[in-house]
């Protein structure tokens, strides 16, 4: 199983990005976001259950939105209002089977 991140990058305080994560098979657990300073240890942002049903991590609530697309294999995380704090690397996981896979970070830069 391989799951491909993309979308991170440099963006302006108050901005927006999309981050995206196609997992190369179909997924029937939960998909989710984390991030990880570094020297710190990786924390939860978000994640969906293949339902739908979301959950945040209290200082995204409002600002960031994760959904996926069954279809696809892909799971999504708009982030909007961004904060130089956010900065930092984000890294998809997927749940299959019991497992949870993956992928590589991308890093999201939050310029003040």
């Amino acid at each position: 199983v391989q799951l491909q991140a993309s979308g991170g990058g440099l963006v302006q305080a108050g901005g927006s990005l999309r981050l995206s994560c196609a997992a190369s098979t179909s997924v029937t657990g939960t998909m989710g976001w984390y991030r990880q300073a570094l020297g710190k240890q990786r924390d939860l942002v978000a994640h969906i259950s293949r339902s739908g049903i979301t959950n945040y991590e209290d200082s995204v609530k409002g600002r960031f939105t994760i959904s996926r697309d069954n279809a696809k294999n892909t799971v999504y995380l708009q982030m909007n209002s961004l904060k130089p704090e956010d900065t930092t690397v984000y890294y998809c996981v997927a749940n299959i089977g019991g497992m949870a896979y993956w992928g590589k970070g991308t890093l999201v830069t939050v310029s003040s």
